[in-house]
């Protein structure tokens, strides 16, 4: 399989879960500014929506949108501690999570990282998402991982999302249930394993 991906992007996600499964696979890093892939290629005529993470599978099919590529990464490798089986209630937990992050965490970066957006709409905007990582900081609270002791991909996701942090000055210092499993995760080997190979620092 193919990995189209962007350094610290939301595809460290199913990066992060295609290292945890194991599974073989090749990296082909996309530049976001220029939409072009390190061969050249235009990745436009890979992903006509512009946008990582892509997964190209052995047959040549490509699955886009990181909340279904890591379902997909599951179960091709069986791994129900990464997404629950179908039709259970832990699957059903692990998915509520993964729509929450994917709309009301990730979606509301994009002002933060767009240059247009003058600098008291930006506070705005930072205060409005640190209000939502107040709530998920005391959903942790208690437990390792956003459903309980298992890591899934939900909680890959939101170490990838909350890292962003780190690049639109927002702090999430005061949030001690967040700062917890971000170290916890960090310390994952497959998340090692990922962040190394896409050049990127633990501590982000």
């Amino acid at each position: 399989m193919k990995l189209y991906y962007s350094p610290g992007a939301c595809s460290l996600a199913p990066h992060i879960l295609l290292c945890e499964a194991k599974l073989p696979h090749t990296l082909i890093r996309v530049d976001t500014s220029t939409h072009l892939t390190e061969d050249g290629t235009d990745f436009y005529t890979i992903n006509p929506k512009g946008h990582v993470p892509v997964l190209e599978l052995d047959d040549g099919q490509r699955l886009s949108e990181g909340p279904i590529i890591a379902q997909f990464i599951a179960d091709h490798a069986r791994r129900d501690d990464l997404m629950p089986a179908a039709g259970s209630m832990a699957r059903y937990r692990v998915m509520e999570w993964q729509n929450y992050i994917t709309s009301e965490l990730h979606k509301s970066f994009s002002p933060l990282f767009n240059p247009a957006v003058d600098v008291a709409a930006k506070a705005v905007f930072g205060a409005i998402l640190s209000k939502k990582f107040a709530w998920v900081s005391d959903q942790l609270r208690g437990k390792p991982y956003l459903t309980g002791d298992s890591f899934t991909a939900a909680d890959a996701y939101l170490f990838t999302v909350a890292g962003w942090a780190n690049y639109v000055n927002l702090d999430l210092s005061d949030f001690e249930h967040v700062q917890a499993f971000l170290k916890r995760v960090a310390s994952r080997a497959a998340v090692q394993e990922a962040m190394k190979a896409e050049g990127l620092q633990n501590s982000k």
